[in-house]
């Protein structure tokens, strides 16, 4: 028994990495008339993302009105526009980060009286858990042992990636720290050459007072 759990404490290593490494946000939230909502993902470069959003009918029955219209906006953190959509109820988005950081999609509500409240099925996939791996499987025709073994192979490719941005983002933080202690060194080294400045004005100015009153 010991021997099979360490024989599938690596697969168990992976399905976590996996789970922990690739941005998966299924959500459902209100959005009020002429109100935005904007969320963020932290995204690697060269990562895939992909993205679906609804709004909900107010009635089943019923076509949508025109108060549940959105407009939704995905940008990068340096401006870059990755999908724009105005006045839809649905649709879906797809793009391979060519920046590294936050990205962010942002929902608003048409400006609407009476105020409406809309209710809208947003799911967004990033990294591994954006590829399709169903269509992988049948584009390949490859059965299920081979579909988990490619499934692996890109949670272990992008472990390797993830090191290399910490590593990074570690190096970026030293860099940081060592600029912000030089920094603080020169201006306690200035503080405190100011503050000898003001006190040997304020010895010679009393001084010079003393002398002119021939107190001293």
């Amino acid at each position: 028994m010991g021997s099979v759990s360490w024989l599938l404490l690596p697969f168990a290593v992976a399905v976590v990495a996996s789970s922990l490494l690739s941005g998966c946000q299924s959500l459902r939230f209100d959005l009020k008339s002429g109100r935005t909502k904007c969320i963020s993902e932290d995204i690697k470069s060269n990562s895939m993302s992909v993205g679906k959003y609804s709004v909900l009918k107010p009635d089943e029955g019923l076509s949508m009105p025109y108060s549940h219209k959105i407009t939704v906006k995905v940008t990068s953190s340096y401006g870059t526009n990755y999908h724009n959509s105005d006045h839809v109820e649905s649709g879906q988005f797809a793009f391979t980060a060519a920046e590294q950081g936050d990205y962010m999609v942002c929902f608003w509500a048409v400006d609407y009286r009476p105020e409406a409240t809309l209710t809208i099925d947003f799911d967004w996939k990033v990294g591994v858990a954006a590829k399709d791996w169903t269509n992988v499987a049948k584009k390949g025709s490859v059965d299920l042992m081979e579909l988990e073994l490619k499934k692996l192979e890109d949670i272990i490719s992008n472990i390797h990636q993830e090191m290399f941005y910490l590593r990074e983002r570690e190096d970026q933080m030293q860099e940081l720290n060592k600029s912000t202690n030089t920094r603080m060194a020169w201006m306690s080294f200035l503080s405190l050459a100011v503050c000898l400045s003001v006190a040997g004005l304020q010895l010679w100015h009393l001084k010079t007072f003393f002398e002119k009153k021939k107190l001293i």
